[in-house]
């Protein structure tokens, strides 16, 4: 035991003695081999393409490499369709001579040299597949309206995947909605179907993404009938039975239609994506709901999808693992299904994966394999590919689980190990080097580098340097009369010197000195600090009269050495493109002020290093009327003349059109360039109106033609006839383009962007591009490439964030353009590389705490240092009833903070947090986690304070722990006053309580007098808030006189005083009946009944509330607010029917107080004013419709019975036991006739309604006779839900076989049809 902690505590020395050696060695330096790319895990192709699996490396000397596959060595040489790129291990299979299943197999890599040995991955191939449909025969699904539906999609399992969805013939998506909806496995739900739900092109369809390939399953058709519709028909002939008379159930309550039963189970991977569905049948639609039985949903990570059937959860932790709750809801009632979520999670990085460790000989370093999973993974070591057990054996080197110790190394110990992290859900494999080197120290940081800051902002300038040993910094200014290591510098590890503000005596050389034991090394850079840009005149508010000017002035002081750009912005996006806005150097000048220039103007002043900015609104109001003047435009100028002509010039020459009463006031010369953009036309110049003659400035290779417009009070006038063409010649580009950017989009590539010369600009054919770049670092040579006529190329293969010169050059088939200048970028960022070092907490309150780290240097920034993020959460209370909290919380300090505040956090609870650094690209690793614990805060307001057991005198308060108790409850505080009808407040009362009481009786309290009660809790740092509660003792029945509250309809008076004890009732059985109401009464009225009665209570909340005296237990008491009156009358009761009634008061929080005894209170059944219905004319005039309609009927029955003779039932079922089809007109959904040879036989599988009334036994006429066979049958309830249909016979031999039997009640319905 004492042997593992000397272990760990060396482990702990070592690992903070060598966190900076985790250097980047550079590559003219010996080194074991670096894997640098490679394929993904799980690597699907495409089977139509060659297969390409990436593996590529860096080292010294450039590493060689080799493959297995299956565990196997594979011999490259003896695979004709395979190859390997030079300079890369990287393998491209040809899959013209074989097909692409013969390749499928586990492959790694192996790059090796003189140095060690790293791997890959295991990279498992396979090809994607998209498989047919398998071909079936889809019956038609036929259901009655109403009812649940689901249609299966079942598709053809493919790599990977395949994408459901549901079309028409027509290739539209069928629409979903709350009631109908696709699940995640593809089947199409309805929770009730409706007729316009009746389609025969259900089609699903299956979209395989890699090989972009959509399969189609059969349509699937769907009939949905009416059944009330059938009903009705069938029960008009079956009226003297109730054999159709309990109708189907329109309305159901939820059912769940997947998942099945009451819970089940769902496991999900930590950092995937949680996916739960619940969908529900019923009528009408349910609505579904979600909740987590064990906590709260995280709300920045949920998203309810599929009108609320589906809860997404992204980026899945270990904290979403409980029971979610998902309810189905319709006015019918509810249904619950709990879905129990288990996390687990394959092997992940606590810290980021292992670092490089570079020693010099003798040194002593650690290499730290820490990752964690669910379950616990399991971590083994290899050295060179070799398992480290099977390796040669070092006494340098020591294997404690995820450590590997090295004392002492010795030259010649270089090698690569590789830490596999792996459980049953994944693994985790890292390549990671120690190198031993004896290098003397270099600076990486460019030489003579200019770094350029605002005055008061921080600087930090670069000492980036190598060697083994790690070398030491030391920073010198101009003379080198002393170092930099005290105030106002600030000296980082990795070398970097900070200056917190910058002043202008801050401006010089610098020099960085690196030296170990070695050698020594120097580097210089400039630091150049500049004043501040500021606007020294703001834009002032305006308000403008329509049709008018308006001028906002910006002026600014900037550095001279500094380039400064305005920008003008409106409402915060661009200005209009507008000729009305014109932007000077200082001013922006708005002509001919309109409603739509009205808003918030905003100038921005940039420069290179920083910006200053300032708004002001425009108002712009109605101009103040004028008599109306008519104007008309001028005419069109004529006679357009071309003379002059030169390569670049030519004079235009024009004759004015009629003013038409309105001096022109200037003219328009506009151009077309049909070499370019035919048939559009640009604006050229403008001309004063006291010239008709124009020298036109032109541009190479442009076919020109020109016309001229009159500008008058009025308008423009028409476009005068266009001049003759003039064509330029071509000539070199005379600019180059502008906007020219470097950034990258990954971290690997630099994107350089400018925007493209116009066809105008670019002055000849074959317009191109010469881009040139080279890193910043010195004087090195440009690359240089030369594309077509784009916008943008990017370079692969750079360093992440290196800082780049980069230019772009106008070429076209005449010559170059003129030389470009150098703009700046850098190349594309990565994740940064650290985490911040140094953490630590510092808990100033309760609430409140200060984090402090450590800046991340700046080399494994490896990008712009946008922030720092502190991710910090409650893992428990210290006080053992409070519940735990895992929900995560952020804060975002932007810039190079170095400390932040948490705050709103709970008193007394343990914290844990971490902190990380982020970049363009995104966040860095976290530190490792830490905890702090808030001290102790006052407590919340009690949770509950009830007043139970009121007498003369004393009265019982109750109470329960405040539900943030924020510390330990040290007591409790009681305070109490009576309180006048007049609301004034008396002596105050103080009780002080220990913790563990939570009730008191009071005594030697006034009889029939309210009192106000507060109570709060107590910690060690003080009391909380208080909760209040009033209540009233007993009136003295001695003292007043007994109400006598009866049922009946007249008033009762008082009778003589007489004292008794009031019952006792506990508060949790029954409320507190005392006598503050009487004369309870009621009389019944035309519009109601009124009822009546007089309280004596404080309670401002009074109810009246009422229930049907026989009503069952699960209807509630309806209830109205009465309050301040002495009288309601209650309407809308129901004649025939007796009421309890009773008056209710209740407390603040709506407990009840007090209550009246019931009154009963009977309505009348027949109201006093009574009409005869026999004496109404609507009444009579039904009647006698009725006895018409029932007079044809019995005509027609008595027709269609000499028709035929007797119907012998029981002999047609005798005689015939196989069943035969009717069918049903498809047009009118009638029945066609039977013939008479037909219509005799039994209805296969059918049988009685539930309540007994049809028996085939004792009846003559059995509907068995005349349905279908398999098709027609009866629900539960006895609600038919088959079809009427049978074989039809011809209608000839129908109409003409005269039977002497009885006919059928079909063909009896089918003729009162055709009657109709």
């Amino acid at each position: 035991m004492m042997e593992r902690r000397r272990i760990g505590a060396a482990i702990l020395v070592l690992f903070l003695g060598h966190l900076a050696s985790a250097l980047e060695v550079p590559l003219d330096l010996p080194q074991p081999p670096t894997i640098t790319h490679q394929s993904p895990k799980d690597y699907i192709i495409d089977p139509r393409e060659n297969i390409v699996i990436h593996c590529g490396a860096k080292g010294k000397p450039h590493p060689s490499f080799s493959w297995t596959r299956n565990g196997t060595h594979f011999d490259i040489d003896q695979e004709p369709s395979v190859h390997m790129k030079p300079h890369s291990g990287t393998l491209v299979v040809d899959i013209s001579r074989e097909k692409a299943e013969h390749y499928e197999g586990v492959y790694q890599c192996t790059a090796r040299n003189e140095h060690g040995t790293a791997v890959s991955n295991n990279i498992v191939v396979r090809h994607s597949r998209s498989p047919l449909w398998s071909k079936e025969r889809i019956d038609p699904v036929i259901v009655p309206e109403g009812v649940s539906l689901m249609l299966p999609c079942q598709p053809p399992a493919g790599l990977p995947p395949p994408i459901i969805f549901w079309m028409d013939n027509n290739f539209q998506r069928l629409p979903q909605s709350s009631r109908v909806s696709q699940s995640l496995n593809g089947d199409l739900y309805f929770s009730n179907v409706l007729r316009e739900d009746s389609r025969n092109d259900y089609i699903c369809y299956a979209r395989f993404p890699h090989t972009q390939t959509i399969q189609q399953k059969q349509p699937i058709t769907v009939k949905v009938f009416n059944m009330d519709a059938i009903n009705e028909t069938m029960a008009a002939f079956y009226n003297d039975t109730d054999l159709f008379s309990e109708a189907p159930a329109d309305e159901r309550r939820p059912t769940f239609l997947t998942p099945s039963g009451p819970s089940s189970e769902k496991m999900v991977l930590r950092g995937q994506v949680l996916e739960m569905e619940c969908i529900a049948g019923g009528l009408p639609t349910p609505e579904v709901s979600w909740t987590k039985v064990s906590g709260d949903l995280p709300a920045k990570r949920t998203s309810f999808l599929h009108y609320q059937k589906m809860l997404r959860i992204v980026n899945v932790s270990e904290s979403d693992a409980g029971d979610y709750r998902c309810t189905a809801r319709n006015q019918l009632g509810s249904v619950h299904h709990t879905i129990h979520v288990t996390v687990k999670a394959a092997p992940y990085w606590i810290s980021g994966p292992p670092r490089n460790l570079v020693l010099a000989p003798g040194e002593t370093g650690v290499l730290t394999c820490r990752a964690s999973g669910t379950p616990k993974p399991a971590i083994t070591w290899a050295m060179n590919g070799i398992p480290i057990e099977n390796s040669p054996k070092d006494p340098s080197r020591k294997v404690d689980d995820d450590t590997i110790i090295f004392t002492d190394v010795q030259s010649g110990s270089s090698a690569v190990y590789q830490c596999n992290v792996s459980n049953d859900y994944g693994y985790l494999l890292s390549n990671v080097f120690v190198n031993v080197l004896s290098e003397s120290p270099r600076v990486l940081t460019p030489a003579n580098k200019v770094y350029q800051i605002i005055r008061n902002h921080h600087a930090l300038i670069d000492c980036h340097s190598f060697g083994s040993p790690i070398p030491k910094i030391t920073w010198f200014k101009d003379s080198r009369s002393s170092t930099l290591d005290g105030d106002p510098y600030i000296l980082h590890e990795n070398g970097t010197l900070e200056i917190p503000v910058a002043q202008a005596h801050n401006s010089g050389k610098y020099t960085c000195v690196a030296m170990n034991t070695i050698g020594i090394s120097e580097n210089h850079v400039y630091l150049e600090v500049k004043e501040p840009t500021r606007i020294l005149k703001q834009p002032e508010y305006r308000v403008v009269q329509k049709g008018k000017s308006v001028v906002f002035e910006c002026k600014v002081k900037h550095d001279p050495s500094l380039i400064p750009t305005m920008t003008w912005l409106k409402d915060d996006g661009e200005l209009p493109d507008d000729e009305r806005l014109v932007i000077d150097s200082d001013s922006l000048t708005i002509t001919d002020v309109t409603e739509s220039d009205e808003g918030m103007y905003t100038c921005i002043m940039n420069t290179t290093l920083d910006y200053d900015s300032a708004s002001a609104q425009l108002t712009v109001v109605e101009a103040t009327p004028t008599p109306a003047v008519l104007y008309e435009r001028p005419d069109p100028p004529t006679d357009l003349e071309l003379t002059d002509q030169k390569e670049r010039s030519v004079q235009l020459t024009w004759t004015p059109g009629d003013e038409n009463n309105s001096p022109i006031q200037k003219f328009l010369i506009q151009y077309e360039d049909s070499l370019h953009h035919r048939g559009h036309w640009h604006n050229l110049t403008e001309v004063p109106a006291t010239k008709t003659t124009a020298h036109l400035k032109l541009s190479p290779y442009v076919h020109y033609t020109f016309r001229v417009l009159a500008l008058n009070a009025v308008g423009f006038s028409h476009a005068s006839f266009p001049s003759r063409m003039y064509k330029t010649k071509a000539a070199a580009p005379d600019e180059n383009p502008t906007g020219v950017e470097g950034m990258g989009t990954e971290h690997n590539n630099l994107v350089i962007s400018w925007k493209p010369l116009s066809g105008l600009q670019s002055n000849g054919p074959g317009l191109r591009y010469k881009v040139m770049w080279r890193q910043k670092a010195g004087d090195g040579d440009w690359a240089t490439v030369t594309v077509a006529n784009v916008s943008k190329f990017v370079v692969s293969g750079t360093p992440t964030f290196a800082p780049y010169e980069i230019k772009v050059q106008a070429v076209n088939d005449y010559g170059a353009g003129p030389e470009p200048a150098v703009s700046h970028g850098y190349s594309g960022e990565d994740l940064p590389s650290e985490a911040p070092h140094n953490v630590q907490v510092m808990v100033l309150n309760s609430t409140l705490a200060q984090v402090h780290w450590d800046p991340v240097p700046p080399k494994s920034l490896r990008g712009h240092l946008r922030g720092y993020k502190v991710y910090y959460w409650r893992e428990r209370s210290l006080h053992k009833h409070n519940p735990h909290h895992m929900e995560k919380q952020i804060l975002t300090f932007s810039g190079n903070h170095t400390h932040g505040m948490l705050p709103a956090l709970h008193p007394f609870s343990l914290y844990s947090f971490n902190v990380r650094v982020y970049n363009g690209k995104g966040e860095g690793p976290p530190c490792v986690s830490q905890q702090f614990e808030t001290p102790e805060g006052v407590p919340g307001i009690p949770s509950s304070l009830i007043v139970t057991n009121p007498n003369l005198d004393s009265l019982t308060l109750e109470w329960s722990p405040p539900h943030d108790r924020n510390g330990r409850i040290t007591g409790y505080t009681l305070k109490y006053q009576p309180v006048n009808n007049s609301n004034e407040l008396g002596p105050m009362e103080e009780l002080i309580l220990s913790a563990n009481e939570t009730s008191i009786t009071l005594p030697n309290l006034k009889y029939s007098t309210r009192y106000k009660f507060y109570l709060n809790a107590k910690t060690g740092r003080g009391a909380g808030p208080a909760i209040s509660q009033e209540a009233i003792t007993i009136m003295d029945e001695a003292l007043i006189p007994q109400i006598d509250i009866g049922v009946g309809t007249g008033n009762t008076q008082p009778s003589h005083p007489i004292a008794s004890s009031p019952p006792h009732h506990p508060h949790h059985n029954a409320w507190p009946v005392t006598p503050i109401f009487g004369n309870v009464s009621y009389s019944v009225e035309e519009d109601g009944a009124l009822i009546s009665w007089e309280y004596w209570g404080p309670e401002k909340n009074v109810y009246l509330e009422y229930i049907v005296k026989n009503s069952d237990g699960e209807e509630e008491w309806q209830k109205e607010y009465v309050n301040g009156s002495q009288n309601y009358m209650l309407k809308g009761l129901k004649e025939g029917l007796c009421y309890r009634v009773r008056l209710v008061a209740k407390g603040y929080f709506d407990q009840v107080l007090h209550h009246s005894k019931e009154l009963l209170v009977m309505v009348p059944a027949v109201a006093s004013r009574q009409v005869d219905i026999a004496t109404q004319g609507w009444f009579i005039g039904l009647m006698c419709a009725i006895a018409l309609l029932i007079l044809i009927l019995l005509i027609i029955c008595f027709i269609q019975r000499n028709k035929g003779g007797k119907y012998p039932v029981k002999e047609k079922e005798d005689a015939h036991t196989d069943p035969e089809f009717q069918p049903m007109k498809d047009d009118d959904c009638t029945f066609v006739e039977y013939s008479d040879n037909e219509d005799h036989k039994p209805l296969k599988g059918s049988r009685s309604p539930s309540n007994g009334t049809v028996k085939r036994d004792d009846s003559d006429d059995s509907l068995v006779d005349y349905g279908e066979g398999g098709d027609g049958q009866f629900n539960e309830d006895g609600s038919f839900i088959g079809q009427y249909s049978g074989k039809s016979g011809s209608r000839d031999t129908a109409e003409g076989h005269e039977s002497s039997e009885a006919p059928s009640p079909i063909n009896a319905m089918n003729s009162l049809n055709s009657f109709v």
